[in-house]
């Protein structure tokens, strides 16, 4: 990933220091890039993820790039939230060095797939880390600013396809749409009690790890994929601009903010763009070969783990 710098940021440099953001899933793809764009504003920032090599060197990688522009430190930690117990540890642990001020639900997966091709086993490991993993990390959050009277920022990750819907993407959108519910819900009930919600519906922004398993043996060419023909900017979303947002949301700056899911796609889900139902038009050797690519790369994702 290309490194962008202060002058890709809206906001003046400094904006979040004395600020502890909290992002899952922050070692790769948009987790990195929010955690970057955080942490050169002044936050200090801690990052989560199952690999707990990758994330150890996000976070070098992360905090030597902030230090140069008089940012804030990048902590990482390995925790699998599709465990309650060690969100409730890695919480314990990330509190001992104080109250958060923002979190950031971005850990998720992915694959297509024939919904009738599904096993347990398959929608289990989209939904236990999107919906359940998700939900256990904003509550263990939530119930922590509450008893100490804190505020705190909530920021979910979505798709445009909660309000389309996502043919063979279904586990995902089921946990996505959950989570927009979530977000409306709880931005009623612990709103008055300083805690805000809000969530962004990324539409294409190219990441190895997402496009291995949604984009099989297409790859992420140097200059990214192709864009959507149907979105209207004809173009994908740029790095910086999702960090910008994400800053918008989990800075103070924006408080009156709360209960709100913001596309961030160049308008492809209002030209009914955003999802895979062009799949429709594959036969089974298409799709036997889209899961062998699925599973080289799950290979892949072990493999790196166990390094």
């Amino acid at each position: 990933m290309t490194e962008f710098t202060l002058d890709d940021l809206m906001f003046k440099p400094g904006l979040m220091k004395g600020q502890r953001i909290l992002i899952t899933g922050g070692g790769t793809g948009l987790g990195k890039v929010m955690a970057e764009g955080c942490s050169m504003l002044g936050a200090d920032v801690i990052i989560w993820g199952r690999r707990g090599n990758v994330i150890e060197e996000t976070a070098k990688e992360l905090s030597d790039h902030a230090a140069k522009v008089g940012g804030g430190t990048v902590t990482g930690m390995a925790c699998d939230i599709r465990v309650p117990e060690a969100i409730h540890d890695a919480m314990d642990q990330v509190w001992a060095g104080g109250a958060l001020t923002g979190l950031v639900n971005n850990a998720a997966g992915n694959f297509i797939s024939r919904t009738e091709d599904l096993s347990p086993r398959g929608f289990d490991a989209i939904a236990n880390i999107v919906f359940r993993g998700s939900f256990f990390v904003t509550l263990d959050a939530g119930k922590r600013w509450l008893a100490e009277g804190k505020h705190g920022s909530v920021v979910s990750i979505l798709t445009t396809w909660v309000w389309h819907g996502g043919p063979f993407t279904v586990p995902s959108a089921m946990s996505k749409a959950g989570l927009n519910v979530m977000t409306q819900s709880l931005a009623v009930e612990w709103g008055g009690r300083g805690i805000r919600f809000n969530a962004i519906a990324p539409g294409p922004f190219p990441t190895e790890g997402a496009w291995a398993r949604l984009n099989p043996g297409g790859g992420v060419g140097a200059d990214g994929e192709k864009p959507d023909p149907t979105i209207p900017l004809d173009r994908n979303g740029e790095m910086r601009e999702l960090a910008n947002l994400a800053v918008y949301l989990l800075d103070p700056g924006s408080a009156y903010v709360n209960g709100q899911t913001i596309a961030i796609d160049g308008g492809g889900h209002l030209k009914g763009g955003g999802g895979f139902g062009r799949l429709s038009e594959w036969g089974d050797a298409e799709w036997a070969a889209a899961r062998d690519a699925i599973k080289g790369a799950n290979e892949k994702d072990r493999a790196q783990r166990t390094v």
